[in-house]
């Protein structure tokens, strides 16, 4: 065996022990009995142990260090080996104990997180949260950092990024998008009282099977179940899991978190399996993972196209709640602009207000300038500051999200950057593929599967995301695209 076979069995082991603990951690979220919380955190602490054992071995630096000068290796090999490298340089800041802490500390406060959300009391959460935010501050510090402690847990997310970069994009969301909200506010408004109607629980299941099915969503290669908070989750490429959520008072819930959800494991089954456990075999970084999951879910699912296409089906199962309403009733109810309380079920302008909020709070919790203890006051400051809302209870503000219960603070700021990635490509998508929205419009997403297979999906990590980006479109990431999609679409929308 040469060295670089060395190298594959030995990131396919650490890859097995990861993904048995990606199981695990499915499984907390969605089947696990409230009684098995404390055992399992000390599973998870065990197996995350063992991956960083396997990531961090002396003999195991020194095959990557051997491989870094083997000339003989191909373009993808060398790449891979400088990715395993870069993350193996990493691990070797951490110990062992702290890796177990935090995994111990996330299943916990993942637990409390929950109880305080079904209570809606931000007090029975913020003592774990307190916990991880001190284990992130000290992560900060073994990582390493630039110009501000933030950067070190973005670069986790959205390798390269930098929390300056951040503020600028979002100086771009508040110098251009707030105006053209409040133009949208100032003209006759539509609509949305039907999407509120009863929906029977299963006919909106099946609905959303369909739906993910008509995407190319591969069912042999993985299920649908239902969580608190939607998401997708992978244990290779040939089993890619999502879960979705249902209101039976509210049809927006399971439509958007379906075709969103089922953007990333679009994204995920389209991996190669030949490259597993290696950078090649893996996404590139969560704001290109974003990309595909609001390029789905906006591009594609709040179109007219998408819906002219749709309606019919949906009527099928919902043909008295819905028999006064045309595909363009439904759209323009879809895409309403308004400021809501819940970021999941926002608009996709409004949308990046709720982003900017949790990553300035994320930035102050992480430097230190606010602590956990202020959290509740400081979330609905900020609310009533950039979305004009009053947050009546903790569990519709800042127990909303999962996120923080899970440590993955640095994670927000990548679905502004997905929304914005998304806009750029499909509109490159659209120069290239002929009459997709008249494809669209007839069910037909293959093309678009097809393209995103080819431009992205295929290859890994093999480029950075600003590559990718430049490759793709011939240009860097450009907010200018998000703008003009959205100016083009709502001006029709709201007759401005």
């Amino acid at each position: 065996m040469n060295n670089y076979e060395k190298y594959k069995t030995h990131m396919r082991k650490i890859a097995d022990v990861s993904y048995a603990s990606g199981v695990l951690n499915w499984d907390q979220e969605t089947y696990m009995p409230q009684g098995g919380a404390e055992i399992r955190a000390q599973q998870l602490s065990t197996l995350a142990g063992i991956v960083h054992e396997l990531s961090s071995a002396g003999e195991f630096g020194t095959l990557l260090n051997t491989l870094s000068a083997d000339t003989s290796l191909s373009e993808k090999e060398k790449r891979n080996i400088k990715q395993s490298l870069k993350n193996y340089n990493d691990s070797k800041k951490y110990t062992t104990a702290f890796v177990q802490e935090m995994s111990r500390s996330v299943s916990e406060a993942f637990q409390a997180w929950q109880q305080a959300k079904e209570k809606s009391d931000f007090s029975l959460f913020a003592p774990k949260l307190e916990k991880l935010v001190q284990l992130k501050r000290e992560e900060c510090k073994l990582l390493g950092y630039e110009n501000h402690p933030y950067d070190a847990l973005l670069n986790q997310y959205e390798p390269g990024a930098k929390t300056k970069d951040i503020e600028i994009l979002f100086a771009d969301v508040r110098s251009q998008l707030v105006d053209f909200v409040k133009q949208i506010a100032a003209a006759p408004q539509n609509t949305d009282a039907f999407m509120y109607r009863h929906y029977d629980k299963q006919k909106q299941w099946n609905f959303g099977i369909d739906l993910l099915r008509q995407m190319g969503y591969d069912f042999n290669h993985g299920r649908q179940d239902v969580s608190s908070h939607p998401f997708t989750t992978n244990f290779s490429s040939q089993d890619v899991r999502v879960t979705t959520r249902i209101a039976e008072n509210n049809l927006s819930e399971m439509i958007w978190s379906c075709i969103h959800e089922g953007g990333h494991a679009l994204y995920e089954q389209g991996l190669p399996i030949s490259e597993y456990g290696l950078p090649s075999g893996e996404y590139i970084s969560l704001g290109i993972h974003e990309s595909q999951s609001r390029l789905w879910e906006n591009n594609v699912g709040r179109s007219l196209a998408y819906w002219k296409g749709n309606i019919t089906l949906l009527k099928k199962y919902f043909a008295e709640e819905l028999k006064d309403i045309t595909a363009e009733d439904f759209y323009k109810a879809m895409n309403l602009v308004k400021p809501s309380l819940i970021r999941t079920n926002a608009d996709e302008v409004t949308y990046h207000f709720h982003i900017m909020i949790r990553f300035e709070i994320e930035k102050a919790l992480i430097e230190g300038s606010i602590e956990v203890k202020d959290l509740p006051s400081f979330w609905n400051k900020k609310y009533k500051e950039y979305l004009g809302i009053e947050v009546p209870t903790d569990a519709q503000g800042v127990l909303q999200d999962i996120h923080w219960s899970h440590g993955s603070f640095g994670y927000f700021p990548t679905y502004s950057l997905g929304s914005f990635y998304a806009a750029q490509f499909f509109a490159k998508a659209q120069e290239q593929i002929p009459n997709l929205a008249g494809e669209i419009e007839k069910g037909n997403m293959a093309l678009l599967l097809k393209w995103l297979r080819q431009q992205i999906h295929q290859y890994g990590k093999f480029y950075p995301a600003d590559e990718l980006c430049e490759k793709i479109t011939g240009e860097k990431l450009s907010f200018g695209y998000f703008m003009d999609y959205v100016k083009n679409k709502y001006k029709y929308i709201y007759n401005l």
